[in-house]
């Protein structure tokens, strides 16, 4: 949370909001270019009636000298003409230069004092010059028309120039609008997706049972680092529900071994309690001899049931569970001891074939008496009328250490076998298990880092194989 904060939200906002600058400054240059191809359009509309008015005027003069008519209304178009050479002036010069303007207008000029000077002529009926006038006429009107036709051509050109750079243009505006969707969509998918998939793994780590927290992963936090922080709340709670399950099922294994456990306190104290009454009855006529005799038998007695229960003390004390490098075969031996009245009661002979040269493992040692009890406690009730249990260990590729348990009991259902690592499931009658044994043994071993199979028939026994790294040097 020591973090600097910068949401998704934030970055797809300044996404999108770079995506709208971008569009804003596309469609004003877009309305710019229309704006600039209007104003060439009625340029080049105002140029052509320019032109056309020259043509007209050109066209009643000609009238004039084929038929004596129209010159007035050549001077009219002449000084139509005039109109939009001055009211385009600027934009005239801006496509044919000012000198070339200039000209233009001195030729406009000259040719409506031609126009002048032939009517004042008509009109006081004199021929005097006519011809002269009707040349010049001709040459200025020609002036007029190629220079209208330039103007009007170098504005098409322009006009051309322009339709030619808007398509590249809009082809280069769509490339571009396609690279920048690809990039900024990439980005927010990145943003995104990219995160799901860490958390997906962390999902699947979790199932697996590594319940490491999540750390950062970027330089900041957003909306993904309040769901990390949820899921590391999550992952601690799945570690305290995981030590109660721990707990429950030593308290069920606890209440199994209860029988198992009067039977080996009530031997010692019975004996305890004979050799005290014996011992008070007689104890004039008893020898210091017989008397220090009976003394170190009601000892060993009393020693015997100290041992069971500070067996069922180590077993259910709950401590933290700090690794260390350990022999094997002390927690089978360990469980072993647990276990032994329940298994003389129920007429279950062992056949224990452990290696004295087993390599070490690293795990805790009454979490991996709990696995070997767990199994120890099905074996001998999968055998209610006696059987063989027996447990036997090698190493297996040079990494792992195999323990095999196997019994002669009635089996396991072959449809069965996929679900008994689930919690609270049994096959047992109900009342008579809890369905969290296995479930608790296949969450221990994988805290070990190891893995636990089995393989049963039924009515021909049952055989679990437990395998642990074997610790290294490191």
């Amino acid at each position: 949370m020591g973090r600097p904060k910068l949401s998704i939200r934030t970055r797809v906002v300044v996404v999108f909001l770079v995506l709208f600058v971008l569009c804003t400054g596309i469609t004003i240059a877009a309305v710019s270019l229309l704006y600039s191809f209007e104003s060439r359009i009625v340029f080049l509309e105002n140029a052509s009636a320019y032109s056309l008015e020259i043509e007209e005027a050109r066209r009643n003069e000609k009238n004039f000298f084929l038929y004596g008519t129209g010159l007035p209304e050549a001077s009219a178009s002449a000084s139509l003409s005039r109109t939009y050479l001055e009211r385009d002036s600027i934009r005239i010069q801006d496509v044919i230069g000012r000198p070339a303007f200039a000209e233009m207008k001195q030729s406009l000029d000259r040719y409506e004092s031609l126009l002048r000077q032939l009517m004042a002529a008509d009109r006081a009926g004199s021929q005097l010059g006519q011809q002269e006038i009707e040349v010049s006429l001709r040459t200025e009107g020609a002036r007029l028309l190629r220079g209208a036709q330039e103007m009007i051509d170098r504005e098409r050109t322009q006009v051309s120039s322009m339709l030619q750079t808007s398509r590249l243009a809009a082809v280069g505006f769509l490339a571009f609008m396609l690279l920048i969707t690809v990039l900024f969509g990439s980005y927010v998918l990145r943003a995104v997706l990219k995160p799901l998939d860490r958390f997906t793994q962390y999902v699947g780590r979790i199932a697996a049972g590594n319940f490491e927290p999540i750390t950062p992963a970027r330089r900041y936090r957003d909306e993904f680092s309040h769901l990390a922080l949820a899921f590391n709340q999550m992952i601690s709670e799945l570690k305290n529900r995981q030590s109660q399950l721990l707990e429950s099922g030593k308290m069920a294994a606890v209440g199994t071994l209860t029988s198992g456990i009067a039977h080996e306190l009530n031997n010692p104290l019975n004996n305890i309690g004979l050799s005290v009454e014996a011992l008070t009855d007689d104890f004039e006529d008893l020898s210091d001899a017989e008397k220090r005799r009976m003394l170190e038998q009601i000892y060993v007695q009393v020693e015997r049931a100290g041992a069971t229960v500070r067996n069922l003390l180590d077993f259910t004390r709950k401590g933290r569970a700090v690794f260390a490098r350990l022999q094997v075969q002390n927690a089978v031996q360990a469980a072993e001891r647990l276990v032994g009245n329940e298994a003389k009661l129920a007429g279950v002979e062992w056949n224990v074939q452990l290696p004295e040269d087993l390599p070490e493992v690293k795990g805790h040692p009454h979490d991996l008496q709990q696995v070997f009890l767990n199994l120890f406690l099905n074996a001998i009730q999968a055998m209610p009328d006696g059987g063989e249990l027996g447990v036997f260990a090698d190493v297996v590729d040079g990494e792992w250490i195999r323990i095999q348990v196997t019994d002669t009991g009635r089996g396991i259902p072959e449809a069965q076998l996929p679900m008994i690592f689930d919690p609270f499931f049994t096959t047992k009658d109900p009342g008579t298990g809890t369905g969290l044994g296995l479930s608790v043994t296949h969450g221990i071993i994988e805290e070990h880092e190891g893995r636990i199979d089995v393989t049963s028939a039924e009515g021909r026994g049952t055989t679990f194989f437990v395998f642990l790294p074997i610790a290294k040097d490191n």
